[in-house]
């Protein structure tokens, strides 16, 4: 088959680059198509990923939005005509879900926070499929337009898959002159632009001010874009390292002492990969976040003064899942009959 795989955020290169192998191991030919956002295209390049740039974010203006979502909608459209997709794949890109719709290709949407209502009221609507972890429960879901019959589960974290054959860069810390006789900490900012982190989130600075001038402590923070990083370059705060463009980073979270992050990506994979974490999102937690809270692998932070700063001494355990179980069920997608298989195993490492 001929798929149409939309990127439109950093995290989707992550996610979907497994996902994407396995389809072209199994002979199907994988177009790319990607939005210019954050680090996603940096993303894509740096992982050898051919892909061709359509369109930009909006910004946190929601009328911007619309107007490129509608733009990039209209060029996506444009793009799909005439290419002979059997299959569009996306992990939220409500382009992808439009142009897929107007095409008359089917289309299998993945998700994993289910009150991005904006845009779930799109993606989840004009899909085929819907790809939801399983700790979301599904009435939250119902007022999108998920049926049954539309609705495919998957258990555990969409970050145990593409993390399955993973393993670090032992160098990663290093050529960032991180001295790792500190504590080391792997710093994400909340997604500022995002219309589902509308709150502000006030404990983010605090925390970032206590672990940039703690001598004890080497933070590296990771900016979604290019106004954070320019506003966190200039606090000149003397233990905090800004990498200087796109970074892999599963290697610094996998050799960090621990994550403080006020998204949900970075969360989810410390979690997966056996690193302590601490949320400090602004916004309102997911089905997801609320399993790894109530299993003790993510410690929701209140007040900068409790994070605990201190070196990791046990050998942390990943949690992997094969991605072929993933792959199967989006080529279901293109089918008679609806693919429900019994999930791979989990594999403890």
């Amino acid at each position: 088959m001929r798929v149409w795989v939309d990127m439109s955020a950093p995290a989707h290169v992550l996610v979907l680059r497994p996902i994407i192998e396995r389809l072209e191991a199994e002979g199907h030919e994988v177009e790319v198509t990607a939005r210019d956002y954050a680090q996603t295209l940096a993303l894509l390049q740096l992982h050898g990923m051919p892909h061709t740039a359509i369109g930009e974010h909006g910004g946190a203006s929601r009328l911007r939005k619309a107007y490129r979502l509608a733009g990039r909608s209209a060029q996506m459209l444009m793009f799909g005509r005439g290419r002979g997709f059997d299959l569009a794949l996306a992990h939220g890109s409500n382009d992808l879900a439009i142009a897929a719709k107007a095409l008359g290709i089917p289309e299998a949407n993945l998700h994993d926070y289910e009150y991005a209502v904006t845009q779930h009221r799109i993606g989840c609507r004009f899909a085929r499929r819907v790809m939801f972890p399983d700790a979301v429960p599904y009435e939250r879901l119902r007022r999108f337009g998920v049926t049954p019959e539309k609705y495919f589960p998957y258990p555990g974290l969409k970050e145990e898959y593409y993390l399955y054959d993973f393993e670090p860069d032992g160098e990663a810390l290093r050529r960032l002159g991180v001295d790792e006789e500190r504590v080391v900490v792997i710093v994400r900012p909340p997604p500022d632009v995002s219309l589902y982190h509308r709150k502000s989130n006030p404990l983010f600075p605090k925390v970032l001010d206590r672990l940039g001038n703690d001598a004890g402590v080497h933070a590296v923070v990771l900016p979604r874009t290019q106004e954070q990083r320019q506003f966190i370059e200039g606090l000149r705060l003397p233990s905090v390292i800004v990498p200087p463009g796109a970074v892999e980073a599963q290697s610094l979270v996998a050799l960090a002492d621990l994550v403080v992050s006020a998204g949900g990506t970075m969360n989810r994979e410390a979690a997966a990969l056996g690193t302590p974490v601490y949320t400090t999102y602004g916004g309102r937690l997911g089905g997801v976040d609320e399993a790894l809270i109530r299993d003790g692998r993510l410690r929701p932070l209140t007040d900068s003064r409790a994070v605990v700063l201190e070196k990791r001494t046990a050998e942390a355990t990943p949690t992997r899942r094969d991605p072929s179980y993933l792959v199967e069920t989006i080529l279901g997608t293109v089918g008679a009959s609806p693919l429900r298989e019994e999930p791979h195993p989990v594999t403890p490492s």
